[in-house]
């Protein structure tokens, strides 16, 4: 009986120990934060803007087009019918988050931003990953006029002088997550590239990104500071053609050189039988552009990019034909479209890092691809893209790789970097032409091309971004 009361004794005293240490547990929680979160896990935070109350959920869009969240099963923003291109990562981790206005404000009178708090000024060991972060309000955008650009700025892709009405999306900015980007200025760009040479070399998308810097760069008006330099890089408009394969213009006052080139494979292209007019062209998937081979020791800045010519009916409309090593291509992996595409990117990138240590000047850069939005059918089986409120509200790019597969693995190990704009892009569907191009046949919608001002210059604020927190040796 005694022994039975010890028991008991020693069992109440160890119960009130234990009720004591969780008291105490529960009194130092409190002090030291909210008691909701004093027992969540970390990870279960979100970064939210100073002025949000509501914590949001993470929303991870699957391959289905559906989404994950702590409230269950909900339709993803990015829906299956909104297909990127063949290859490229469907798994994209957004968060939601407060609207644009909590999170940066613009005094419109004076045209000043003010930052929150939670920004970090900074950039760590590893530099900023300009393609986390979320699109905010600038009252002082856009950087030029969509009126104005007429000499570098194609009608085309002018939607001021369209029949749009809504310029909403000229009123979007960037912002990286957990650092700043600095402000682009053209004098600052000029100096920076003083005496330098930059080249764009890929498709369509490619000449929008050109077209946009130079309309960043010159307020959109002529200027006798501006020269066209287009025939010392054989840019010139060929016999029985209608433009040239590119442009290069001199800004006098630097010296600095901006170049486009037209390849929209990213592979070197030439006649069959060059007496033939209407000869199919060898694609030498192993072969990097004639251009670069010929000029790459005279840029400085290179930037690449391919993606959405590689379709069968892109290849059949240009009498494409796919070659290795000289000779037609009879490797049965390399005759699907989204391999050959593969290994084409590989390959310029591994040429283009072997010609690194020949010049070490040179910085080298592939683009992410740019992301299609049409909606309910292709561009030429009904697809649209109607939206003016972009899905980029209360969104947040939080992954740590590219959405673009290829670009990001073909780009690890080597000297080029990725210019990764892909996720970013993806939120802003209301930003292409849509059904107000001047060329499109009636119905046909471009949810393609980008309306500029637009999206492209987003593209090149991080591009002058990565060249200004990188050296750029005097050749």
């Amino acid at each position: 009986m005694r022994a039975g009361f010890s028991l008991f004794k020693s069992t109440a005293f160890s119960l009130l120990l234990i009720v004591l240490v969780c008291v105490t547990v529960l009194v130092w929680a409190w002090q030291r934060t909210p008691l909701l979160t004093a027992f969540l896990p970390p990870n279960s935070l979100l970064q939210l803007s100073s002025e949000a109350k509501d914590k949001q959920p993470i929303l991870t869009v699957g391959r289905n087009g559906t989404a994950e969240t702590s409230a269950g099963l909900v339709e993803a923003e990015v829906r299956p019918d909104q297909k990127i291109e063949t290859n490229l990562k469907t798994d994209v981790q957004i968060t939601e988050f407060a609207s644009p206005e909590l999170s940066e404000n613009t005094n419109s009178s004076t045209g000043k931003k003010q930052y929150n708090e939670n920004v970090t000024m900074h950039m760590d060991d590893q530099g900023c990953n300009y393609g986390k972060g979320k699109w905010v309000l600038d009252n002082s955008r856009p950087l030029y006029s969509g009126f104005h650009c007429n000499p570098w700025l194609s009608h085309m892709w002018a939607c001021r002088l369209m029949q749009r009405k809504d310029f909403a999306y000229e009123k979007l900015r960037w912002q990286p997550k957990n650092c700043q980007m600095e402000d682009f200025e053209v004098s600052k760009f000029l100096e920076r590239m003083r005496d330098k040479t930059l080249a764009f070399v890929g498709d369509s998308l490619g000449r929008q990104q050109f077209q946009s810097l130079m309309c960043m760069l010159t307020g959109g008006k002529k200027s006798h500071n501006v020269i066209d330099v287009g025939k010392e890089y054989g840019l010139v408009i060929p016999h029985g053609g209608t433009r040239p394969n590119g442009w290069a213009y001199r800004f006098s006052s630097t010296n600095t050189t901006v170049i486009y080139y037209w390849s929209s494979c990213l592979c070197d292209l030439e006649p069959i039988n060059t007496t033939n007019p209407a000869t199919d062209y060898a694609m030498h998937l192993d072969r990097p552009p004639g251009f670069l081979r010929q000029f790459l020791h005279k840029l400085d800045v290179l930037v690449l990019n391919t993606g959405h010519h590689w379709n069968r009916g892109k290849l059949k409309a240009n009498r494409w034909v796919m070659y290795m090593g000289g000779m037609p291509n009879t490797n049965r992996r390399l005759a699907m479209i989204g391999a050959a595409k593969n290994f084409t990117i590989h390959s310029i990138v591994n040429w283009v890092n072997s010609q690194l240590p020949k010049h070490p000047h040179l910085k080298a850069f592939y683009r992410s691809i740019s992301p299609r939005h049409f909606v309910n059918g292709d561009w030429n089986t009904g697809g649209s893209c109607d939206n003016t409120t972009p899905m980029s509200v209360g969104k947040e790019v939080l992954q740590d790789e590219s959405s673009d597969y290829s670009a990001g693995n073909a780009v690890k190990g080597t000297g080029v970097k990725l210019l990764d704009i892909t996720a970013l892009s993806q939120l802003r569907d209301e930003g292409h032409i849509s059904h107000y191009s001047i060329r499109a046949t009636k119905g046909v919608h471009d949810c393609l091309h980008w309306c500029l001002p637009g999206v492209p210059d987003t593209w090149n604020e991080i591009l002058f971004a990565h060249i200004s927190s990188t050296p750029v040796i005097n050749s």
